[in-house]
């Protein structure tokens, strides 16, 4: 199973000088199967580029994972190439509603005057899912999904493949209001989901000095972050959904930040960037180092 990172800032998209190592693009991670099963968790900003290169691809069949309809994990999809080839099969799964169906949520954004195509004028193929709170099989790999603390119906997703997993938790609060660390299990947002997980992505937009100006939005502070991963027992740890108002050095100065609160084997955590490719095989796990500055 591969694993690409196409978009990791948090609420707004940064291009720019001060953004230019660890990417600007909103949320949008690629999984790739072993049998070349191609998944989009969320459609940021970052799903243009990737709907560029599945397209050159020719891949027919494509199913994107949102977590929640917030714009920033929303606003690439207008913007995603294969949406608009009819030979394309496209399925959008995301969290339910008792309200409103996915499509009709979905079709509130592409439309007049927000988007200038509505979705029943689409040409691909599409179909739309409820997210899996059972696990279901896409191609080789088993998904499933679940509810988490975050404003709005938010799910997390939990991909499995040849006693591999990956978990991504791009927008979650599970600190909210209490210490991770002293809770019992079921009582954490998230915890099931994130169990053992070989490789975690995970909200980590705040510092610890910024997070109390930040309660109850939704999002987490790099200790909260470090202590959820621990006490799921997470082997790697990756963060994400970047604060915009985040230069590359302060990233650098989180991720320092949280390998400290890690402890031993500190190389286990890392920070998301646009372009990350991460392998996970039977007896390989890899977390390259972002580029160097130029």
């Amino acid at each position: 199973m591969r694993v690409r990172v196409w978009g990791c800032r948090g609420s707004l998209a940064t291009p720019g000088p001060d953004t230019v190592r660890y990417g600007g693009n909103t949320s949008c991670v690629e999984v790739r199967s072993s049998t070349g099963d191609a998944l989009v968790l969320d459609a940021g900003t970052g799903m243009r580029p990737l709907g560029l290169a599945l397209e050159a691809e020719g891949v027919q069949r494509i199913h994107v994972l949102l977590s929640h309809l917030h714009l920033d994990h929303l606003q690439g999809l207008g913007f995603f190439a294969p949406l608009f080839d009819p030979g394309v099969e496209v399925h959008i799964w995301g969290p339910a509603s008792p309200v409103q169906s996915l499509s009709d949520r979905i079709a509130t954004y592409l439309s007049p005057p927000l988007f200038p195509v509505r979705l029943a004028d689409v040409p691909s193929k599409l179909q739309f899912h409820d997210a899996p709170e059972d696990e279901v099989q896409i191609g080789s790999v088993r998904v499933r999904a679940s509810l988490v603390t975050h404003q709005g119906p938010t799910v997390g997703y939990r991909i499995e493949e040849d006693g591999r997993s990956v978990v991504y938790l791009p927008d979650h609060e599970p600190s909210l209001g209490v210490d991770v660390a002293d809770q019992p299990v079921e009582w954490i947002s998230g915890h099931h989901l994130a169990h053992r997980a070989d490789v975690l992505l995970h909200d980590a937009q705040y510092g610890d000095d910024e997070y109390p100006r930040h309660v109850g939005w939704g999002h987490s502070a790099v200790g909260h972050v470090v202590a959820f991963a621990r006490k799921a027992e997470v082997d790697r740890l990756v963060l994400f959904h970047h604060d915009p108002g985040h230069s590359d050095e302060q990233l650098e100065d989180l991720v320092e930040e949280a390998r400290l609160l890690w402890g031993a084997d500190h190389q286990r955590v890392c920070c998301a960037w646009d372009g990350m490719n991460i392998e996970l095989s039977p007896d390989h796990i890899s977390l390259p180092a972002p580029p160097l500055p130029a």
